[in-house]
């Protein structure tokens, strides 16, 4: 496990675009109910570009449908065996920059877009409404992207990097034990930032520092009329990783899910950095 960081300069810092190389295997033992499904190819989507990338899932049917808000795909597998055994290979050329929080403006409540609004909602595992009180205390005297940028580095310097919690921990129960792994930082981040009036969203991605390597979990917040990342642990900073969805928090985008019990095998996630694709 690794502590929260900052980079040269603290967390706001230029980038270069970067390539990673990603390979993802797993293997589950299924319950009754042959379906499942997946979130975990990387997306088509702004500030970055799938060069190439392979899913295999041994003896399936596959069917993809939109990922929510539009962002990459959800995968429904019928698998015709016992075991889920399934491999993703990819290569992704992330190129967003870093984002200048401080330079970024709010918007009014009264400008959002209708899809964007639904991101100022409390939902199960960030109820921001029982934070307002405290935010409005600790970022009451701030505005837009300064507010996003105090909130974050509260986050990093308030929790510790530790996996204590557990799929049903909320942002309530971190604020309480100040620790927590990537999920759970960016549960908090999301929880204050709605909270505060500033529409948030929970991110699944790929970034090559996460130790130990798994799934990373980001944020994006509304800011001038766009979507900006947010990592509060520091692993992959505010720009660094290769988004694969979105959603209210992660039950929205949990990497594999199932309607019977599913038995753990094997798994591993692996992010390597390449150089730039021309």
């Amino acid at each position: 496990m690794i502590e929260p960081r900052a980079g040269a300069g603290g967390f706001e810092r230029d980038r270069q675009q970067m390539a990673f190389g990603i390979d993802v295997r797993m293997q589950y033992r299924l319950g009754s109910d042959p379906m499942v499904l997946l979130v975990l190819e990387a997306a088509r989507t702004g500030g970055q570009t799938v060069i190439e990338d392979h899913l295999e899932i041994a003896q399936a049917d596959i069917t993809r449908i939109d990922g929510e808000g539009g962002v990459g795909q959800r995968i429904w597998a019928r698998v015709h065996a016992d075991d889920l055994h399934l491999r993703y290979r990819a290569t992704v050329d992330v190129t967003r920059p870093a984002p200048r929080l401080e330079q970024l403006g709010g918007t009014p409540l009264h400008g959002l877009p209708g899809d964007v609004l639904s991101y100022l909602r409390p939902s199960r595992f960030c109820p921001s409404d029982l934070f307002q009180a405290f935010t409005a205390r600790r970022f009451g005297g701030l505005q837009g992207g300064r507010k996003v940028a105090a909130i974050r580095d509260w986050v990093a310097s308030s929790l510790s990097y530790v996996p204590s919690s557990s799929p049903a921990t909320t942002a309530q129960d971190t604020f309480v034990t100040r620790e927590g792994v990537c999920r759970d930082y960016a549960h908090v981040v999301c929880a204050l930032a709605r909270a505060a009036g500033i529409p948030a969203r929970y991110v699944s991605g790929y970034a090559p520092d996460v130790d130990p390597p798994d799934f990373h979990a980001l944020v994006e917040v509304w800011l001038e009329g766009a979507w900006h990342l947010v990592d509060a642990t520091g692993m992959s900073g505010d720009d660094g990783a290769a988004v694969i969805g979105v959603g209210r928090d992660a039950g929205d985008v949990a990497f594999m899910e199932t309607w019977s019990e599913a038995s753990f095998v094997s798994q591993s996630v692996s992010v390597m950095r390449l150089a730039p694709q021309a």
